[in-house]
């Protein structure tokens, strides 16, 4: 299906740094929500096609740079393995969730007004 000519939309990324670099946004959520989900750092990255230790070394960054526990890991052996996130990442998680929602509210409606309202900046 063709899109019409004014069938537009604004997309927008946001991410966390510290001390100017990178340590949080949207793939580095996605790894932490896999990880919730399967209950394994190796299956969450499978999910999200990354390796392991990328997978590994995210978490290690996140935690060191953001101050917290975010990711409590289990050992393999006869039951297996597996992580499970702390509290504290479940807490960060909500607050950037929220965060992201609400500024992309505030994008959408900015964008309408602006280019599908008519108004000048």
């Amino acid at each position: 299906m063709q899109k019409k000519h004014n069938d537009i939309d604004i997309r927008s990324k946001i991410w966390i740094e510290v001390d100017g670099d990178p340590v949080f946004g949207r793939g580095r959520r996605f790894l932490l929500e896999a990880i919730d989900s399967y209950g394994s750092i190796n299956q969450a990255a499978k999910e999200i096609h990354i390796s392991y230790r990328k997978a590994w070394n995210y978490i290690k960054n996140m935690e060191e740079r953001l101050g917290i526990k975010l990711v409590e890991r289990q050992a393999g052996g006869k039951n297996g393995g597996g992580a499970v996130l702390t509290p504290a990442a479940r807490d960060f998680l909500k607050k950037y969730r929220s965060m992201e929602a609400g500024i992309n509210e505030f994008v959408d409606k900015r964008f309408k007004m602006i280019f599908q309202g008519g108004s000048h900046v």
